[in-house]
């Protein structure tokens, strides 16, 4: 992959970032917001991954493990509160 397709990739990697912060901000319940954290963490993975490409470290690569590793761990956590909840 050259280097000007891995930097448009990242360009538009923005637009969804952007839209998953609006749902963030607005979203009308909670569970709304946790599934655009949780896309907005996808794809924040996605950029970190192309970051490796770009600046060819693979440290990015690591970040971008332990951040979908934290995500997952939080989805469970939100899916857990979610089920207590609903037994009350």
């Amino acid at each position: 992959m050259s280097g000007t397709s891995a930097s448009m990739l990242l360009a538009a990697l923005c637009v969804p970032l952007l839209l998953g912060f609006v749902r963030l901000a607005r979203g009308p319940s909670l569970p709304d917001r946790v599934v655009a954290l949780d896309f907005m963490t996808a794809t924040a993975v996605a950029v970190s991954g192309v970051c490796a490409i770009i600046f060819d470290n693979p440290v990015f690569l690591d970040v971008a493990m332990v951040l979908a590793l934290i995500t997952f761990v939080g989805t469970v956590a939100f899916a857990r509160y979610l089920e207590r909840r609903g037994r009350q």
